[in-house]
């Protein structure tokens, strides 16, 4: 990837993310976040929510592999940040997803004395924002 070849506003990739109740289980694992509200569907509703949901860092992690994919080198981003808005709930459902987030990943802003560029994430959940603000930045070689 050329440096001069980056616009603002262009389009860098935009994927589906398939999230099943497993993968929360697996993100509990190697996280060591086993909160109720992200395995516990009785103790969810109790608190309010609309169900089990995403870990916010998992939901963070899974939008920013769109970035690290594109950039080819992980250790390109320089930071990452967000605000969450909606809790992402994820259904019990066998053999299909119990979540689809959509992440669409844009140039907001470059830097050429830097060499840097601010990567805006659009993370959507049935159409309304579950992310806002998310912005990376990356170091382009």
């Amino acid at each position: 990837m050329n440096f001069a070849d980056l616009a603002i506003g262009q389009l860098i990739g935009s994927r589906s993310l398939e999230i099943s109740r497993l993968d929360l289980v697996k993100y509990a694992g190697a996280s060591g976040d086993f909160n109720l509200i992200h395995w516990n569907e009785r103790f969810a509703r109790e608190v309010e929510l609309p169900g089990v949901i995403a870990h916010g860092m998992f939901t963070m992690g899974a939008a920013v592999q769109l970035v690290t994919d594109w950039i080819g080198d992980p250790s390109a981003i320089i930071s990452y940040g967000t605000r969450f808005t909606k809790p992402v709930p994820v259904a019990d459902v066998d053999g299909a997803p119990g979540a689809v987030l959509e992440v669409v990943a844009t140039i907001g802003a470059l830097d050429a004395d830097a060499s840097t560029a601010r990567i805006d994430l659009g993370v959507t959940l049935d159409g309304q924002k579950v992310l806002v603000k998310a912005q990376v930045q990356v170091r382009v070689r």
